[in-house]
């Protein structure tokens, strides 16, 4: 009677709370490291003004996770911004350019921030909402072949 009393009252809702901890953990870094992988691909292959191969890229390769539809088709938001240095004052001012994907058009830095994902839990616990997760990264390559003077998407 005494293990069934000490097991319902502080075993089962401790190993429960381990086990949502830990998953909640591990979601937690899988959408920080997820940012991070997108600004990667981001800043080595072509700039676009709606930077939708990043995000159709991100949404294409989200890694195995709890909750990962959020992604394709749920309330998660991914943004891309690109960023031109000021060489006069270093700031950083929105980049700008007339056409996509060349090697007249390469920012310097890039922005990749996700937001609106929710962590739902098992059993009935409310969704925990995770916070807001940003990268930002200096350009690379931007997708250019320096040698054929073209940028590959």
């Amino acid at each position: 009677m005494e293990f069934a009393i000490l097991f319902g009252g502080i075993l089962a809702p401790v190993t429960f709370a381990f086990i949502f901890t830990a998953q909640l953990l591990w979601v937690w870094h899988s959408v920080n490291d997820f940012t991070r992988q997108g600004a990667g691909y981001a800043a080595t292959h072509c700039w676009e003004s709606s930077a939708g191969n990043v995000i159709s890229w991100m949404q294409a390769n989200t890694p195995l996770m709890p909750n990962q539809s959020q992604f394709q088709n749920g309330p998660v938001q991914i943004a891309v911004s690109y960023f031109a240095e000021d060489p006069a004052t270093g700031t950083l001012t929105a980049f700008n350019c007339d056409g996509d994907c060349s090697t007249g058009c390469i920012p310097d830095v890039v922005t990749v921030s996700v937001t609106g994902f929710q962590y739902q839990p098992f059993f009935m616990l409310p969704p925990v909402t995770m916070p807001n997760f940003q990268a930002t990264v200096p350009m690379e390559s931007c997708g250019c072949d320096p040698e054929q003077g073209i940028c590959v998407p």
